[in-house]
């Protein structure tokens, strides 16, 4: 089994590359397709990003340093990816990260234009620094 359809090409090699951030997917046809965690973050097929039905997405934001810690198999269809931010929740099947690879960069461009018309930004938030105040006697 390839993916959720029958057709969909598999992947050959899964190659993470932690300091760039960089997930290497190579197919069965031969296509490569490089997927920035970041991207695969906001695009994550989980209901809590993705919402149950169309127009239900919810804008990730502050994603921008998001790394992958770890990649767990899921039967011969799928992977599921655990991000640093603690997300870990949605399969990222092959038929979904083929179509990724397609669409990547139309995908991009959508989630920039939703970004800057909801006023919101790519990078992390800052923690607040705690600050403790000691009397001197």
């Amino acid at each position: 089994m390839a993916g959720l359809t029958k057709d969909t090409p598999y992947p050959t090699e899964i190659k993470l590359h932690q300091k760039s951030r960089i997930l290497d997917v190579s197919f069965s046809d031969g296509k490569t397709f490089h997927y920035p965690c970041e991207f695969l973050r906001v695009h994550s097929p989980s209901a809590e990003v993705s919402g149950h039905s169309p127009g239900q997405e919810v804008l990730q934001t502050g994603k921008k340093l998001v790394s992958i810690r770890s990649i767990e198999p899921v039967g011969n269809y799928a992977i599921q990816l655990n991000f640093s931010d603690g997300h870990n929740t949605g399969l990222y099947s092959w038929d979904l990260l083929y179509n990724y690879g397609l669409n990547q960069d139309n995908m991009w461009q959508r989630y920039l234009q939703r970004l800057e018309a909801a006023g919101a930004s790519r990078e992390p938030v800052a923690k607040p620094q705690q600050t403790t105040s000691h009397t001197c006697k």
